[in-house]
């Protein structure tokens, strides 16, 4: 039933009436009785028996197309098991909302004759076998024998550590295409709709129009509904998406694969937040299916699966990696302005500046990554430097243009006459810069220059091959036809210092991707980053060797004892809901309780540490905890959170 209630989460029995027989079939959605309200559901499995001696009555089936499969409904359960949830609110995202308009003209078109003039498509279903172009994948040494595994069938699995300058979205192609030649279907995840959009034009190319559905929120509840039934019929053995795709009910499953796994995106922020990453490599491993887990940069996970002989990590050779390479150099940790005003006011250090310069007078196009939006989003007293806060919540000031009012980023509230609360003062300056004021000063650097950003509030796909520049957010950065001349990785502080487990890990995987849209070749473009070449992460990029960073970013969390080395709970709710639940939990041997610490809105937080060995008997008594507080009706509500991103 579709009762979000832990202690509910098990199967019920119901008899089905002579007039639904034929349509009660398994994977309907069904509406029942209980507890004297009429609650939806779904039919899992027909018997001939029960149980239970007196029964209620199926009410309706809502809908006799069976949209929920027997793969995906054991994936579902497995995903709820793992992540302490409910069955319930794992279908809830596995099955997108019923579109009734959509439904009825699906099953309107698989019901029309055939048409007996229209040429056959023997290549409309998955199957035969056919030889794929390694291509690409030459540059790797185990490329080539990846898919030969994906013809061939066979359970293959992969961390992929990309090249400068790899057209990854062709790369998943030919993997997609191998699966598909071997007669498998494919499941596809990636981080957001520009790379959707890269990929669907890839798979288009290579397998055909009509081969592949995407699967996003996106597109709207009538073309996803559209693209999942057709999933489900079998019509198509490819689908791509965001993570709403990572339990499409694709036939015959023989790869699931996910682009950028560290991308926080992939998380999903719905009970139980499931990761797309770890669900897909259930899938795999529940279905003897292949797995590809690929990016430039490489997260600890995949790295723990290098680790452990779970996946084969497919690399390449170091001559080709520094054949690949665009220059790089790091300005070190007091680097020098330039002396040109203008470069000086965007905090322009002399090698930023001249790789800039040289790359625009070679007519070529310039990244710069800047990684906070905003105009001014931090401002502190210019006399003595305090941080500037609001009256009203102690919230942070910000500047919103040039000539804007300082505002508060937490309320909103307008604070027209602050006067700093330790010397007095009245005038304000930028503690934090951000996208649009770079892009004012920049453009002030470089007159007569196009000045393009990229962030929030209009995220660009591709700019044109010509000299420009162009700045953009983590995550934003634009593909530039031909690659860009340059690329200058701005105030790597604000990523270095952030207070997360995973701060080193996300600021090398957001260099990498931008600077992997540089020109490759030490002849071609040249990457600056604005920071320290001693510190580990400028190291790992330099050298372009994440899987480096990731091995020791493993080895020091394993001495930490910190996820993915152990598992971690995380529970969240006022104190007394939290103590009641971890007092109720019958915790496996050798669970570490840690904390609390503050939360927000008055609650707080408890981590609870097991080694993995331990992690499903970790689950299994959080859900039941979780069951017994809601059986008695407990009134503040507590989050779960297995293996949480955000730890502190």
């Amino acid at each position: 039933m579709d009762v979000p209630l832990p202690h509910l989460d098990r199967p019920f029995d119901y008899l089905v009436p002579e007039a639904l027989d034929a349509e009660a079939q398994p994977g309907v959605r069904v509406k029942v009785r209980f507890a004297g309200q009429l609650v939806d559901g779904w039919l899992l499995e027909r018997a001939e028996s029960s149980a239970h001696p007196k029964l209620a009555y199926l009410e309706k089936v809502v809908s006799p197309v069976p949209v929920l499969s027997p793969e995906v409904a054991r994936l579902a359960r497995a995903v709820a098991d793992r992540y302490a949830g409910s069955l319930a609110d794992v279908l809830r995202l596995a099955v997108p909302p019923r579109h009734a308009r959509a439904e009825k003209a699906v099953t309107a078109d698989a019901d029309a004759p055939a048409d007996p003039d229209a040429p056959a498509d023997a290549d409309a279903r998955p199957g035969g076998r056919a030889e794929v172009d390694p291509r690409g994948w030459r540059d790797y040494p185990a490329g080539p024998a990846l898919l030969r595994a994906l013809t061939d069938g066979r359970p293959a699995r992969a961390v992929w550590s990309a090249l400068p300058g790899e057209d990854w979205a062709d790369r998943y192609a030919d993997a997609v295409a191998a699966t598909v030649a071997g007669g498998r279907g494919a499941v596809v995840v990636v981080a957001d709709a520009r790379d959707l959009d890269r990929l669907d034009a890839a798979l288009t190319a290579v397998l055909g129009a009509g081969r592949h559905v995407r699967l996003t929120a996106a597109d709207g509840p009538a073309r996803r509904y559209r693209a999942f039934l057709a999933a489900r019929r079998g019509d198509v053995a490819v689908v791509i998406g965001t993570r709403a795709a990572m339990f499409a009910p694709v036939e015959r499953l023989g790869l699931v694969a996910i682009w950028d796994d560290g991308d926080d995106l992939h998380a999903e922020p719905r009970a139980p937040y499931p990761h797309a990453r770890d669900v897909l490599l259930t899938r795999a491993q529940l279905g003897d299916a292949a797995a590809l887990v690929g990016g430039y940069a490489r997260s600890a996970e995949a790295q723990l699966l290098v680790e452990t002989s779970w996946a084969r990590e497919v690399v390449a050779d170091r001559a080709v990696v520094r054949a690949r390479t665009p220059a790089m150099a790091p300005t070190g940790d007091d680097p020098q302005l330039a002396r040109d005003p203008g470069a000086a006011s965007a905090r322009l250090p002399s090698l930023a500046w001249t790789s800039a310069r040289d790359a625009l007078r070679a007519d070529l196009p310039v990244l710069v990554q800047v990684p906070r939006r905003g105009y001014v989003p931090s401002v502190a007293c210019a006399d003595c430097r305090t941080p500037a806060r609001c009256p009203h919540c102690a919230g942070p000031l910000a500047l919103p243009s040039a000539q804007g009012t300082p505002a508060c980023r937490w309320c909103g509230r307008v604070a027209a006459a602050y006067a700093c609360p330790e010397c007095g003062g009245r005038r304000l300056r930028a503690s934090v810069t951000g996208a649009r004021r770079t892009a004012e000063e920049l453009g002030r650097a470089f007159p007569g220059v196009p000045v393009r950003t990229s962030g929030r509030e209009e995220v660009l796909a591709t700019v044109p091959g010509g000299a420009g520049l162009v700045i953009a957010t983590p995550g934003a950065e634009p593909v530039a036809d031909g690659g860009y001349g340059a690329v200058l990785l701005l105030d790597s502080w604000a990523l270095l210092t952030r207070a997360d487990l995973r701060a080193g890990e996300e600021a090398l995987r957001r260099w990498m991707t931008a600077a992997a849209l540089a020109r490759p070749g030490t002849a071609g473009g040249r990457v600056v980053v604005v920071a320290d070449g001693a510190l580990a992460p400028v190291q790992a990029l330099l050298r372009w060797d994440s899987a480096w960073f990731a091995a020791r970013e493993l080895a020091e969390r394993r001495e930490l004892g910190f996820p993915p080395a152990v598992r971690m709970a995380s529970v969240t709710g006022v104190a007394e809901a939290v103590s009641d639940l971890l007092d109720g939990a019958r915790l496996p041997d050798g669970a570490e309780v840690l904390g609390p610490v503050p939360a927000d809105e008055g609650r707080e937080r408890m981590l609870v540490r097991v080694p993995r060995s331990r992690a499903a008997a970790l689950a299994e008594a959080l859900h039941a905890a979780a069951g017994q507080r809601s059986a008695r009706k407990a009134a503040d509500p507590v989050r779960l959170q297995v293996d949480p991103l955000v730890l502190f």
